[in-house]
């Protein structure tokens, strides 16, 4: 049986989100959630790839390709997946995406679990649990 060995280096996961607009998904990400792009391309055919931080927390946009099979939630109809995204002020982060197109699933507030958490969905699809710890 193989165990993990510690190495020198450090894992880090960077969720690549699959959208219908890219530029349009950049933007809302900006507005919404104050990010940065830290790279972007367009391809030939149009579409977009940015690589894009949050406070620091890396991810990436991408056009959808059925080349690749590469489907928005919107293709999709849903998602199976939620991005948590913790902050030091999740109200305010929460209000700033509301206000710029997100929809609520349900409010910031603390929960019996330890966290003051709200839950949100973004107009590409994509589930947001914006939180930080109670304690």
């Amino acid at each position: 049986m193989n165990t993990y060995q510690h190495s020198p280096y450090t894992a880090v996961i960077v969720p690549t989100l699959t959208v219908r607009n890219c530029p349009d998904a950049i933007e809302f990400y900006q507005k919404a959630f104050g990010a940065t792009v830290l790279m972007s391309n367009t391809d030939t055919d149009g579409s977009v790839v940015a690589e894009m931080a949050i406070m620091g927390a890396r991810f990436v946009v991408a056009d959808e390709s059925e080349e690749h099979k590469h489907f928005s939630p919107e293709k999709l109809h849903g998602t199976p997946v939620r991005i948590g995204l913790q902050v030091e002020d999740p109200d305010q982060l929460f209000e700033f995406a509301v206000e710029v197109g997100a929809v609520v699933i349900y409010p910031v507030a603390d929960q019996d679990y330890g966290y003051r958490l709200g839950h949100l969905v973004d107009p590409f699809g994509h589930h947001w649990e914006i939180f930080k710890p109670l304690i």
